[in-house]
């Protein structure tokens, strides 16, 4: 069977893992980039630990795969009736059977400014163009700010801002700079940290972050940045350090080949139960319009369950339904401490991060194996010297 996977996040390389097992299977495997992103860990890498935990090469990943071809291409279009996806390159791709896992990106809701002045921590470009940032603070221009702002109180923007702080306590020391507060700011709209975990779990994160320092606004509403800084809730913030951990959305492919698909009104992919399109288009992850939809477990159990009904297709087996799955959710919120939730369960503290530890290397597990997956994992706890780094162009 030949199988072709556009997407190299959770989703897609799961689903080509799966199948690759089965030798006669024949994969090919488009992705935007060169490298797989483990999305947990890059608060950490924005923070200064090693770089190892958050991108490992898909070359690395496949390289004891025959059966699997990695092509390093961006899809644009798609047409259905002649089984072809046409790409960036110019190069035209055939399928037969066609999965997409193409995740989500960045949007910044139309709020004036936020695309120029914000900087984010979702990819490394992102991350590297933040380091050069504080780089050129400390280091050339001899200053603290006054606030670092971080926008948005869902799990990125809790473990960002839980670990900034000390960061940049570090930096300060190591640019031998004098002793100032450094003072983070979390803001949020919603009246509660985690709106998708429960209301307790919720308090206990905002009085864990305002216990190491954190300054939570709640409630609060982003109106505008400029290079000076930001207007929220009519209110001016003095900051040259605005970081946007807010808003996703659908990959703009399927808005650009809307004939293809139907949407649901959060502009995700409709699926049936097969996690099919209405054109015969396998879509899942972060693309499709399920409950859970958005979170890495759902991504991995939506692969399991594509791949393991195209292995029932083969050998002439009925197909499962799709069954959404309620994952589990750890947040770290500093060192040695997290939440926890699954159904019933809360955790919350030393115990909770050790749940997040375990999380974390079978996250790697799931993806790499278990010897690489073990010295990714481990990197986790390196603290990297990487800030020193020449100037790049500045953005404001």
């Amino acid at each position: 069977m030949k199988i072709t996977i556009v997407g190299g996040g959770f989703g897609g390389i799961k689903t080509a893992l799966e199948l690759a097992k089965k030798k006669n299977n024949q994969i090919t495997l488009i992705s935007d980039r060169d490298y797989f992103q483990y999305y947990p860990a890059l608060y950490g890498t924005a923070t200064g630990k090693a770089h190892l935990q958050s991108w490992v090469s898909l070359g690395s990943i496949f390289a004891n795969m025959p059966n699997v071809d990695v092509m390093i291409d961006e899809i644009t279009h798609v047409d259905p009736a002649k089984k072809q996806i046409n790409a960036t390159s110019g190069n035209t791709y055939e399928y037969e059977n066609l999965v997409l896992a193409l995740g989500s990106v960045t949007t910044y809701f139309g709020i004036k400014g936020l695309d120029h002045y914000a900087f984010g921590v979702k990819s490394e470009q992102e991350i590297r163009e933040l380091k050069q940032h504080f780089f050129r603070q400390m280091a050339e221009e001899r200053t603290v700010d006054k606030h670092y702002v971080i926008i948005g109180g869902g799990p990125t923007g809790v473990e960002l801002a839980s670990a900034l702080g000390t960061y940049l306590e570090r930096l300060r020391k190591d640019y031998r700079l004098p002793r100032r507060k450094i003072c983070v700011d979390l803001v949020e709209g919603s009246p509660r940290l985690l709106p998708r975990m429960h209301p307790k779990t919720s308090e206990k994160v905002r009085r864990r972050l305002e216990s190491i320092g954190v300054t939570v606004e709640l409630g609060k509403r982003v109106e505008s940045a400029n290079a000076k800084g930001l207007m929220v809730s009519g209110k001016p913030i003095e900051t040259h350090t605005v970081i946007w951990t807010s808003g996703v959305a659908n990959h703009p492919f399927f808005a650009e080949n809307k004939e293809h698909f139907e949407f649901a009104p959060n502009g995700k992919v409709e699926v049936n139960h097969y996690m099919r399109t209405k054109s015969g288009i396998y879509v899942i992850g972060d693309n499709a319009a399920t409950p859970y939809s958005g979170l890495a477990q759902t991504a991995l159990h939506d692969a399991l369950f594509v791949s393991g009904n195209f292995k029932r297709r083969q050998a002439n087996k009925p197909l499962k339904k799709y069954k959404a799955v309620m994952p589990p959710v750890v947040v770290p919120v500093g060192e040695n401490w997290a939440v926890f939730e699954w159904r019933w369960i809360r955790l919350s503290g030393w115990l909770a991060s050790l749940v997040r530890r375990a999380a974390d290397m079978v996250g790697y597990s799931d993806i790499l194996p278990i010897g690489q997956a073990l010295g990714v994992w481990r990197a986790q706890s390196v603290l990297e010297d990487d800030y020193f780094t020449p100037s790049a162009p500045k953005r404001r």
